[in-house]
């Protein structure tokens, strides 16, 4: 476990990338009610839009959510997908369906 400081920079980096991601995944419900505005899309389909956004939102959080030594592993990984160009796409993940709902 590293220094005071060193968790604070680390919750920092995680904070940044949840706001982020989150403002990402925020952006396709604001983009599906455009679309419902416009008749492109009715409102069970912008509905499915929302579960998926909360599905989304919720998998992020508890990506971003550890705390103590956790919050560094997490920092580091963030920093390793920011190095490699690597990246998790919420939205595609929140788009499958598993036993966990």
């Amino acid at each position: 476990m590293g220094s005071k400081a060193d968790r604070r920079v680390a919750r920092e980096r995680v904070a940044a990338y949840h706001k982020a991601r989150l403002g990402e995944l925020i952006e396709q419900v604001g983009r599906a009610v455009d679309r419902l505005r416009a008749g492109e899309l009715d409102v069970f389909e912008v509905d499915e839009v929302i579960h998926r956004y909360h599905r989304a939102a919720q998998r992020l959080w508890v990506f971003c959510g550890p705390s103590g030594a956790q919050v560094e592993s997490t920092a580091a990984l963030i920093e390793r997908m920011d190095v490699t160009g690597e990246a998790i796409d919420w939205w595609q993940r929140a788009g499958k369906q598993s036993a966990d709902g």
